[in-house]
């Protein structure tokens, strides 16, 4: 296969606003919906019947899992508009919306690049802080309910201050911002009664809300493990399990491509079809693996490898190129 299959082709555009592409509007107004609907759950909570408020925030934990790795992913890679100051205040919509810091995402998740899901090492670590195999045993991948419902607790705020502060481009400063800034909605929410301004301790919604929060974040724990459970740390075209579902891939920014993602992480999501077309006998020949169902549903997938089955190894494999 010649280089020009694999080569990173990224949209241009002449527009002012965008970056790359006014397609990008689309994944940003799904980001700015999001946060419009985290602020009408606090509006909607005193008037509606609480059989209603659990079916929204059941969908809330849904969005959170899709705006963070549909919107907040591809806007990592592929920041969405050319002024510097409208992607940190979009970051900042993100931030309030998810209820976590966009940047802060962004150090954890381009670790996550440098390591792509990689097995320990002879001390015990990895590279990858989000790897599956970071707090396994025997090199097996760990157990998924541990994974999913205890990763939300492990960020090393140290390490990630210490690789913001690195960057030294005003991330540190910008993800301080975004964590302020949620803090403050969700502050506001716990102090202020929307129909009893006068009562400043709103126990109710923030008893009903927090729940929701954390599940929509364990989602997205739950997304990353199958992204990457039966993949091959050791081979850069497989260090990804890819996604082909048309809905899941137009609900998450072509994210569901996770193998070519991670073979060349700037595709834009509006070439992913392409490019995969471009390498597809590449990917069979070295054993991509794919999966039938969306990946949080990862586990109801009828092939999948048990746990402790690795893929082979291959020698002196080469990194992928990531510009």
């Amino acid at each position: 296969m010649n280089a020009d299959a694999i080569r990173i082709e990224r949209p241009t555009t002449n527009s002012k606003l965008f970056a790359h592409t006014r397609w990008d509007a689309v994944p940003a107004a799904a980001g700015l919906f999001h946060l419009a609907y985290f602020l009408g759950l606090f509006f909607l909570y005193p008037h509606a019947p609480l059989w209603v408020m659990l079916i929204l925030g059941f969908t809330y934990s849904l969005m959170v899992n899709a705006s963070i790795n549909g919107v907040g992913h591809n806007f990592i890679h592929n920041p969405f508009f050319r002024s510097q100051l409208l992607n940190r205040l979009f970051g900042i919509t993100q931030s309030i919306a998810c209820c976590f810091s966009q940047t802060i995402y962004d150090a954890v998740h381009m670790q996550h690049h440098k390591g792509n899901s990689d097995r320990q090492d002879e001390n015990g670590d990895t590279i990858d802080w989000l790897s599956i195999y970071r707090h396994s045993h025997d090199g097996e991948a760990e157990n998924p309910w541990s994974y999913v419902f205890l990763s939300f607790f492990r960020d090393d705020v140290g390490a990630i201050r210490k690789e913001l502060r690195k960057r030294n481009n005003g991330d540190l400063f910008w993800g301080n911002v975004e964590l302020a800034a949620f803090a403050t909605a969700l502050l506001v929410m716990a102090i202020i009664v929307p129909t009893n301004p006068v009562h400043f301790i709103n126990w109710k919604f923030m008893l009903f809300f927090l729940p929701f929060w954390y599940l929509g974040h364990c989602f997205s724990y739950l997304n990353g493990y199958y992204r990457h459970y039966g993949a091959n740390p050791d081979k850069p075209i497989a260090w990804g399990v890819s996604s082909y579902g048309k809905i899941y891939n137009w609900l998450f920014f072509y994210n569901g491509y996770h193998a070519e993602h991670h073979f060349r992480p700037k595709v834009h999501w509006t070439k992913m079809e392409k490019f995969r077309r471009n390498i597809v006998d590449l990917q069979k020949q070295e054993g991509v693996r794919t999966i039938k169902r969306a990946h949080m549903l990862g586990f109801l997938d009828p092939d999948l490898p048990k746990r402790g089955e690795r893929s082979t190894r291959v020698e002196g494999a080469e990194p992928s190129i990531s510009g």
